[in-house]
């Protein structure tokens, strides 16, 4: 397998790392990518783009991130605190008035962030057409009943999560959630990709597939084994209400359509770019208070979705003690995607990180691709 790309001096062992990815992990396409001090001081990449291995894998290659998405829709919310559009603790209905329906008066934007709003999945069976129709996904969702009372306990919400922020970010400030992310990160911080895969600065996009062979799992498959046992509880509910949230990764619709949680098409270089701002002293994207905002842990338990003991911050994942959760020193924070994608933030060492791969895998958090990488990483610094 032909390594694409540098890394600074130093830092070479990467390279052997990353083409192990594809020698025992079974990456076929993949990207990683680090800035540190507001420089790029590695990007690798390598493979193809496509199932067929004809079109190459490049360092603009946009892949499907799935749930690392919700970081960059974080930041975007973070934003419009930032500029005055948006309150943290202000119910979201005064901003989204029939988002007060069905017990939801009271849910704060903060609530949504940090995955305390209950609101994890639609109630009844929807349409798998409905993820296609950005208003009508609001609409429903704004219908919606909480699976608990809100406040009271932890639960992620793997694309309510999109649709319910996303519908909050166009009421609070009158703009597409396309136009608030070119403006306020796309063309900033010169990024390749965006929320879908179409009308990007690159036009260059993977197909995803799962991992010809399953990785040895870095943590027991608990979400799999709750929607087996329960297929109308409220996990299986999260992950399969419609079943197209699964299935259609790679078509046209699901390519064209704004699914802010769980379809943003980025390069690695694009996650090593938002997080290495997030992590200066003095960011670019986001004054500091904000990212500390984001970096504050504001829920922790055992998530009633996620099935195991979560830390959020504004937005993101708090780095954890397992190896699937390490996102380099104590401060880190940032969110990975299920398939083995991920992006974070050290304020500490003022570096980000970023991987993509067209190889998914089972975890919901970092995978043992993504975590090899990680870890060369942090025994060179």
């Amino acid at each position: 397998m032909e390594i694409h790309g540098f890394c600074a001096p130093g830092f070479e062992s990467l390279y052997d790392t990353f083409a192990a990815n594809f020698r025992d992990c079974g990456d076929t396409g993949a990207a990683f990518a680090v800035r540190q001090h507001g420089e790029l001081i590695i990007s690798l990449w390598a493979g193809s783009a496509d199932g067929e291995s004809r079109e190459p894998y490049m360092e603009e290659t946009l892949a499907n991130v799935f749930s690392s998405s919700k970081g960059v829709l974080a930041l975007l919310a973070l934003q419009q605190v930032a500029d005055g559009a948006l309150e943290l603790d202000r119910p979201v209905a005064d901003y989204w008035p029939e988002f007060a329906a069905a017990g939801k008066e009271e849910i704060t934007p903060r609530q949504l962030l940090c995955h305390r709003a209950g609101l994890i999945a639609f109630r009844e069976k929807v349409a798998d057409d409905l993820i296609y129709d950005w208003a009508a996904a609001c609409a429903q969702v704004a219908a919606t009943d909480p699976w608990w009372t809100p406040g009271s306990r932890q639960g992620y919400a793997p694309f309510l999560f999109g649709w319910s922020l996303g519908g909050l970010l166009e009421r609070a400030t009158g703009q597409p959630l396309p136009e608030l992310y070119h403006l306020g990160l796309g063309k900033p911080l010169d990024l390749d990709g965006g929320f879908g895969a179409l009308g990007h600065k690159s036009t260059r996009i993977a197909d995803v597939a799962p991992l010809k062979k399953p990785l040895p799992e870095l943590r027991e498959n608990a979400v799999g084994r709750a929607i087996k046992e329960d297929r109308g509880g409220p996990v299986a509910m999260a992950f399969t209400n419609p079943v197209s949230l699964m299935m259609g990764t790679n078509s046209r619709e699901w390519r064209g359509a704004v699914i802010p949680a769980a379809n943003g098409h980025f390069s690695a270089r694009d996650l090593a770019a938002i997080y290495g701002d997030l992590a200066l002293d003095s960011p670019t994207c986001l004054p500091a208070e904000l990212v500390r905002e984001a970096g504050r842990e504001q829920s922790r338990g055992r998530d009633a979705i996620l099935q195991a003991e979560v830390s959020f911050g504004a937005g993101f994942i708090l780095r954890g003690g397992s190896a699937d959760l390490r996102f380099g020193g104590p401060r880190g924070f940032g969110h990975p995607g299920a398939g083995g994608s991920v992006g974070f933030a050290d304020p500490e060492r003022e570096l980000g990180c970023g991987y993509v791969t067209t190889r998914l895998g089972q975890s919901l958090f970092m995978d043992r691709r993504s975590a090899n990488l990680v870890e060369q990483l942090y025994g060179i610094l």
